[in-house]
C-alpha cells in the first residue's frame, strides 16, 4: 500500500509539472512528527486538484497503537482565483491503521484495518511571493472503516465477536492544518 501511494504521488507530481503546479508541506503537522505532504495543480480557471499524503508512523503514543496513512485526492474550486483566497474542496480517499479509536480512549483496546473517507474541506490560500503560499484548512466527512480490535495488554484474541471484521461508520474531523506551499514552475 505505501509504495502504491508513493508511487501514485510521484506519477500525479511527473504529470503535473506543465501546469502551475505546487508542492506542499503541513508544517502544523510536521512540527509534532506526522508528515504530510502533497501536490496541488491548476486544472480549470478557478479549479485546481490537490492529492495528499499523510502519515503517522509512531509505533506508540502513551502506549497505545498511533499508525496511519491516508491517502486524499481532492478538486478544490476558488471563490476569488487559484491560489489565493478562499476555497471549498471534495474528496474521498482510502486509509489504513493501527491505532485506538477516539471512542476507546482511555481503556485497553485498539484497532487494526482499513478504511475509506468521503468529504469536504474549506480552505484559505494566502500568497506570500511568486513562489510561495499558505495554504490553512479544516476538513472532515464520513469515514467508513473495516478492522479488528485488538487489546494493548497483550491478552489474547479479539475483543470483539465478529468473525472477520468489525464495520465502523462515522462523521469525523479528519483533516487540518496550514501547508507551506513552493511553486515548481
Amino acid at each position: 500500500m505505501k509504495k502504491a501511494i508513493l508511487f501514485s504521488f510521484f506519477l500525479l507530481l511527473s504529470l503535473a509539472t506543465t501546469a502551475q503546479t505546487y508542492i506542499k508541506l503541513n508544517g502544523l503537522s510536521a512540527l509534532v512528527g506526522v508528515p504530510q505532504i502533497g501536490v496541488e495543480t491548476s486544472i480549470g480557471a478557478k479549479s485546481t486538484f490537490s492529492v495528499d499524503v499523510f502519515a503517522s508512523l509512531w509505533k506508540s503514543f502513551d502506549g497505545k497503537p498511533m499508525q496511519t496513512i491516508m491517502l486524499t485526492p481532492e478538486y478544490r474550486y476558488h471563490f476569488k482565483e487559484k491560489y489565493n483566497g478562499i476555497y471549498v474542496g471534495f474528496h474521498s480517499g482510502p486509509d489504513i491503521y493501527k491505532l485506538q479509536k477516539w471512542n476507546y480512549w482511555g481503556t485497553n483496546k485498539y484497532e487494526e484495518g482499513l478504511g475509506y473517507r468521503i468529504g469536504a474541506t474549506i480552505g484559505y490560500h494566502k500568497k506570500l511571493s511568486d513562489k510561495f503560499v499558505l495554504d490553512a484548512f479544516l476538513g472532515g466527512g464520513w469515514h467508513q472503516g473495516f478492522y479488528k480490535g485488538y487489546y494493548t495488554d497483550g491478552t489474547p484474541g479479539r475483543y470483539e465477536s465478529v468473525e472477520h471484521y468489525n464495520k465502523s461508520g462515522e462523521w469525523l474531523p479528519y483533516r487540518g492544518g496550514i501547508m507551506i506551499s513552493y511553486k515548481l514552475n
